[in-house]
């Protein structure tokens, strides 16, 4: 897939990599030049780690839009499938 640099510096990732990536409206990205290679990277959001009755709960260092159903579903499947992965060794 290919892209065009516009006037701005802007560049348009292509949805198929967006999705493959996870990369969302608001995930902000770092840049890297890598052997002559252009890297691009999400940066992990910053959190805390606090105790909740009996749970442990992530918090992140600054406000952050409630996550989608979809993206909890797909996180939790991922979790799932590598608890699962790790069982089977």
């Amino acid at each position: 897939m290919t892209s065009t640099i516009d006037k701005a510096g802007r560049i348009v990732i292509p949805k198929a990599i967006r999705d493959a990536a996870r990369l969302e409206p608001g995930t902000r990205v770092r840049f890297r030049v890598v052997s002559g290679r252009v890297q691009i990277e999400s940066v992990p959001l910053e959190v805390t780690l606090e105790q909740r009755g009996s749970l442990v709960v992530a918090v992140p260092g600054s406000d952050q839009p409630a996550l989608k159903a979809s993206t909890v579903e797909r996180t939790m499947d991922l979790v799932h499938d590598r608890g699962a992965a790790k069982g089977a060794s």
